[in-house]
């Protein structure tokens, strides 16, 4: 089959990439800028908001299926925290736009798009399915814009009927490259002593391992099912559970425990959200009706894989 893989040089794009052409796939590989390194079948360049070049590169691709991994979330020397959320809702929004025009115009059969787990509003149960609603309205105008940008994704994604859409909901990547990784953002955190625990700790983090999340989107790409799904573990975490975990098993020292005002003005609105009043997700819909589950069932097993 062949498969043009949006975002093949990031985080999920990496693990993704071999396993697509394991199963004998041809890939083409899009990509923003040069990527010699990429073991790809054939590689191209477009930025996902020029809409002429993406639709060039998808209709010499020919591909069958487009698999959108884009973010980001990776910032460039410079940048500010709300420039990279900023250009990362504006990629969810006018990127993914441009993405599923080109498909649609290319004849492509079927689209599998990443988006996020953690994005539902904070009522109902501890743990939501895929029918929660977003929380489009969050206080903060940072988290409420990458919100508006997933619902927009979502909602571009999915109407787009003639292309079997699939939308795959990660949760908070863990394993190399990513921000849990021992080196990554919270890892260095945790093993600084810099991940105080706030509030009552209730929050709940559904995590996933880079690799699970990868051969989510493998198995997506050849199975028939369309709709929402979330590629969570089986293990929604409190902050309570995961944060002084998480120390112990890198043998750092125990977090502090901050109240929430001091929480926000630390970690940030989000940061003290997530450890409070974060909803879990559910991963039964993917396991009954797209046949995939975690091959590591909790971050407590897999946090320090590489």
């Amino acid at each position: 089959m062949r498969v043009l893989l949006a975002g093949a040089t990031g985080v999920i794009g990496r693990e993704l990439l071999p396993l697509l052409r394991k199963a004998d796939h041809h890939v083409t590989a899009l990509v923003r800028g040069s990527a010699p390194d990429l073991e790809a079948d054939a590689v191209v360049a477009a930025d996902l908001l020029d809409a002429p070049a993406v639709a060039a590169v998808v209709a010499a691709a020919r591909p069958e299926v487009v698999v959108h991994q884009v973010t980001a979330l990776r910032p460039v020397s410079g940048d500010t925290r709300w420039e990279v959320f900023e250009r990362t809702a504006e990629v969810r929004r006018v990127g993914t736009a441009n993405l599923v025009e080109a498909a649609q115009e290319a004849g492509v059969r079927r689209i599998v798009a990443q988006s996020i787990a953690f994005a539902a509003a904070p009522v109902g149960g501890p743990v939501v399915d895929e029918d929660a609603p977003l929380y489009v309205d969050a206080p903060d105008a940072t988290w409420a814009t990458t919100v508006q940008a997933v619902a927009d994704l979502e909602r571009t994604v999915l109407q787009a009927r003639e292309l079997a859409p699939i939308v795959l909901r990660y949760g908070s990547l863990y394993g190399q490259h990513t921000l849990y990784d021992a080196n990554g953002t919270i890892g260095q955190a945790v093993l600084l002593g810099r991940l105080p625990l706030v509030g009552d700790g209730a929050g709940l983090t559904s995590f996933v391992h880079v690799r699970d999340a990868a051969l989510a989107a493998a198995q997506a790409v050849e199975h028939a099912a369309t709709g929402v799904f979330n590629i969570v573990d089986d293990e929604p975490s409190p902050a309570s559970s995961w944060v002084p975990g998480y120390a112990e098993l890198l043998k750092a020292p125990e977090p502090k425990r901050i109240p929430v005002e001091l929480g926000e003005r630390l970690l940030g609105w989000y940061g003290a959200y997530q450890q409070t009043r974060q909803r879990g997700a559910d991963n039964a819909k993917a396991r009954i009706q797209l046949g995939w589950q975690p091959t590591v069932p909790s971050w407590r097993d897999g946090v320090c894989l590489p």
